[in-house]
Parts: structure tokens; sequence; C-alpha cells
């Protein structure tokens, strides 16, 4: 019997969820995603303190350059032992910011091209915002696809199909905590709301003819990942993808095209944000996940002005 694992890879493109280059290598995911509380944790593995002397020294100074820099080697060392894609994160501050988060993603595209690494390879993550939406759509025109993130609420992923988005990363974990602590019951298998939301959204994409892909995060447990075996991709941390290795139990396609789904429906920017204040979790985890990816941000930039 194989394991889970290679079960999962039968239908399902599995990403890496992490910035750490030896759990990739061992774990050989297609795809890898990083975001700066990823990094923040990469910058303390001792196998990165010659990248952070040189990527400060490149920067000569600039924090904010030394941040981007520091990314991008990380996420062109990734690309060197996967077949796919690495995503990389916009700085979380600049989420309601259209032009800056456009200058952003432009700018990290352009250290990569520097490093020898292809737009093509790479994936520029955005927070799921109304302004992170609309830069999403203008990026995509450009030749640069995206990641849209911090995806919580049923609107969102609508607003993303309709944008053109090449991915979403919708949070089943987070999704799962937030009605924890809500209502005090613990959630298992198809009742799980991060499951459940999952679900929705990939039946919406599949019915409804949108190329978006569907990529589940913010994994809690594998019972998660197995009730989203199907699912276009599924974003997993190392320690989950080692215990779906050692697993040789049956995994079961749960996710497949063909299921109904919900009839098409296009929002205009007052029905998305009327959506969003409707939606408690949703609104929350999103200022939730940004202020935390904000703050990790901050911690990575005072590392790098430490290190000059």
């Amino acid at each position: 019997m194989t394991s889970k694992l290679e079960q999962l890879k039968q239908f399902t493109t599995v990403v890496a969820d992490t910035g750490d280059l030896d759990a990739i290598t061992r774990l050989k995911p297609v795809d890898a995603t990083t975001n700066p509380s990823l990094l923040l944790k990469a910058a303390a593995i001792p196998g990165y303190a010659d990248l952070l002397k040189q990527v400060k020294t490149d920067a000569k100074g600039d924090v904010d350059l030394a941040c981007d820099r520091f990314a991008v080697a990380v996420g062109s060392g990734i690309l060197k032992v996967i077949p796919g894609r690495i995503s990389t994160e916009v700085d979380a501050r600049l989420s309601f910011d259209e032009p800056a988060l456009l200058a952003k993603a432009r700018k990290l595209v352009e250290l990569y091209e520097a490093a020898g690494v292809g737009r093509e390879r790479v994936l520029i993550k955005l927070a799921s915002t109304w302004e992170g939406i609309r830069a999403a759509e203008k990026l995509e025109k450009e030749g640069i696809q995206t990641n849209l993130t911090l995806l919580f609420s049923f609107a969102q992923a609508q607003a993303c199909a309709d944008a053109g988005v090449f991915l979403i990363s919708p949070f089943v974990g987070r999704i799962y905590d937030w009605y924890k602590k809500s209502t005090g019951q613990e959630y298992v298998g198809a009742e799980d709301p991060g499951v459940q939301s999952v679900t929705r959204i990939y039946n919406y994409y599949k019915a409804n003819g949108y190329d978006t892909v569907v990529m589940g995060a913010s994994f809690r447990n594998i019972g998660q990942i197995e009730q989203l075996a199907g699912c276009d991709r599924l974003t997993i941390s190392p320690e989950l993808l080692q215990q779906l290795s050692d697993d040789q139990g049956v995994l079961p396609r749960v996710l497949q095209p063909g299921k109904a789904g919900e009839a098409k429906q296009q929002l205009n920017e007052s029905q998305f944000r009327w959506a969003m204040n409707e939606d408690a979790m949703g609104t929350e985890k999103l200022a939730e996940g940004i202020r935390q990816f904000a703050r990790d941000q901050e911690k990575l930039e005072k590392l790098m002005a430490e290190k000059a």
C-alpha cells in the first residue's frame, strides 16, 4: 500500500507551505508557498545565515529592499528543488492600497527575473481585499499570475474568480478556529466549517466553468486534508505532509468536477463590501490575518536592520 501522501498526489497537486528547504527536498512537493511568517521562521534557520548577510549587503541599508531580496532568494532556492512554482507574498500593510500593491508585485517579479527566474515560475500573493483583487486583475493582464490569500468568505471567492486570478488560497484551519471558538464545538470530517467552505467554492467554480485554481490552505489536521482530497491543490505544512507520508491507509477522492454548484453571481464593490460585512467570520479573520502578517513583516524588518 502506498502512503496517503502518494495517493493524494494522484488527484491533487501537493504544495509545501514552508520556507524550509530541507523539508521541501525531503517531501518532494510540486509547488511551494511562503509568507512573512514563514520567512521569519526561515531567517532563524542556521542554513540561511549567509544568505541573510548577503541580502543585507546587497540592499546597502535599505531594509525594505533587504526583505524583498530575502524573499526572492529563499524562493529562488526552493525553485531549484521543486518542478513547479513558488508563491511570494506582498507586504500585508499594503493590502488596501492598490497602486502600492501593483508596484510591490512588479518589483518582486523584477527581482526574480534579475535572479534568473522567469515570471512563469512565480505567483504573487495578495490579500483578498477588494483592492488586492483589483490589483490582481491588472497583474494577470500583464502576465504576472497571482495567488489570492487570506480568503475566508464566499464573496471573496466569487470576486476573485470574476477578476480572473490564477489561484485562491481559502484558509481551512482559520475558519475552523473561528467557529470552534465561537460555538465551543469540535468539528470533524465533512462537518468542519473550513472543509465546507472550500467544498462550496470548489463546486461553484467547477459548475460555472471558472479556470481559477482552488488551493486549500492552513490545515490543522490530516482529517481536513482527507476531506478535501481531489481539490485542485492543497498547501500543507511539513509536519502534516510527514504524517500523510507515514500513513499507509486508503485515501479516497472526495472532491471532483461534475457536482452541483450555485449559479454564477458577479459582485460589484458595494455588493462585495456588504457581503463581507454580513460575514462576521470572514471580516474578522481577514483583518486578523493581515495584522498577523504585518507584525511578522515588521519583525523581519527589525531582523534585517539588526544584521546591519
